[in-house]
Order: C-alpha cells, then sequence, then structure tokens
C-alpha cells in the first residue's frame, strides 16, 4: 500500500511517515493542499491522510476534488476538529475515514488496512499460491509450512508480486508501490530485494525474471 500524508505540522507528517514505514507501508509528505493535488495525479496512492485544516487550498477542497476526479483513491480525514458536525461534513465532502487528533498510531494503521480492503475488496485476507502463503494481518510468511522471516521490505515486495495474481510487474512498478517517492528510478535496490527473497523461500523459484519487462510470481 502506498499512502500521501497531507499535513502542515512538519514534525507530526514526519512521526507519522516514520510510523507507517515501519509497518511497510509506503509513504510521501506534502504540507500544502496544492501540492497535494498535484501528487495525487502524479502518482498512484491507494490511502490520502488528509489534514482538514491546510494553507493553501484547504483540506475540504482536497477532498472534494479527489473524490470527484480520483474516485477510487480513499480519504482519511486527519483533523483536531472532535464534533458531529465536522465527521458528518467531512463524510459528505467525501471523505472515507475520519480521525480526530490526538489518534493512536495503531488505529491509524488499523485503519489505513480496514481502506486498503475496500479498495481491492475480492482480495483474501490470506494469499496463498505455488506453496507460499502469506498473511498479511499477522506479517506471516509460510513455503510449504515453513515459517519464511522477511525483512519488512522483502515482505512488501513479496505482497505486491502476489496480489499481482501472476502478471508481470516492471522495476519501476515494484519502486512505486513497495517503496516511495524517495526511491532512485535507477537503483539496484528492487533486483536486491528479489534476490533476498528467492533465497529465502528457497526452491524452486517462485519469482521469475522477465527478461527486459520485470518480475512475477508464479510459473
Amino acid at each position: 500500500m502506498r499512502v500521501l500524508i497531507v499535513e502542515d505540522e512538519p514534525y507530526l507528517a514526519d512521526a507519522i511517515r516514520t510510523g507507517l514505514r515501519r509497518a511497510t507501508i509506503a509513504a510521501d509528505v506534502v504540507h500544502d493542499g496544492g501540492s497535494a493535488l498535484e501528487a495525487v495525479t502524479a502518482n498512484d496512492y491507494d490511502v490520502v491522510v488528509l489534514d482538514r485544516d491546510l494553507p493553501g487550498v484547504h483540506g475540504d477542497d482536497v477532498c472534494a476534488r479527489i473524490a470527484s476526479d480520483h474516485p477510487r483513491l480513499r480519504v482519511l480525514m486527519l483533523t483536531a476538529a472532535r464534533t458531529l458536525g465536522d465527521r458528518v461534513a467531512g463524510f459528505e465532502l467525501g471523505a472515507d475515514d475520519y480521525l480526530a487528533k490526538p489518534f493512536e498510531f495503531p488505529e491509524l494503521v488499523a485503519r489505513l488496512r480496514a481502506l486498503e480492503r475496500r479498495i481491492q475488496p475480492a482480495r483474501p485476507p490470506v494469499i496463498e499460491s505455488h506453496g507460499v502463503r502469506l498473511d498479511p494481518f499477522r506479517r506471516e510468511v509460510y513455503r510449504d509450512g515453513r515459517l519464511v522471516r522477511l525483512s519488512p521490505k522483502e515482505f512488501a515486495v513479496l505482497q505486491v508480486l502476489m496480489n499481482a495474481a501472476g502478471g508481470v510487474l516492471s522495476t519501476e512498478t515494484l519502486l512505486e508501490k513497495a517503496w516511495d517517492a524517495n526511491a532512485d528510478p535507477f537503483t539496484n535496490t528492487p533486483r536486491v530485494t528479489i534476490s533476498h527473497l528467492r533465497k529465502r523461500l528457497g526452491e524452486p523459484w517462485v519469482i521469475r525474471t522477465v527478461p527486459g519487462v520485470g518480475y512475477r510470481f508464479g510459473e
């Protein structure tokens, strides 16, 4: 999952980004409404964590524009306003969820995971294919019944590949889905991560290289 954090308080924005990355959620940050609208147009995000009181383009206007122009994109409105009227107003603008400040970080992560499931409602909670069982909620992977210990980034890459259901994913797509906007497009990190994944999962290899195109999971 890739998330855009729109928050004008730099300390809070950085804290949220750090926490999400520890939860294996790729996250980018912008600090104003205009930058948020540019970012959602340029990048393929799954969820926007949107502060309501933003400089420049107000958060309400950002939410309405996203709901109109990017209907697949989910919005979690994050704000200090706690009244019922504020929550109702946020939902009427097109927000999918609403979390008042201050908040507990595990609740934010849980709400983001719930929004991710809404994006792809047919996706099973546990993914199983070619002897590999990936549980995205327990953050566990098994190969033929054997627990496979993965780093957070290896887990994220495997999840992206398995969700593609045999489709070929380019290096650019892996960078977009499992890393974030700061990733160097010329880096060999995806190739190294794939190599480590193959070794940890063991033979026979279940991650295939498609020369000149990318990678896919399966035979």
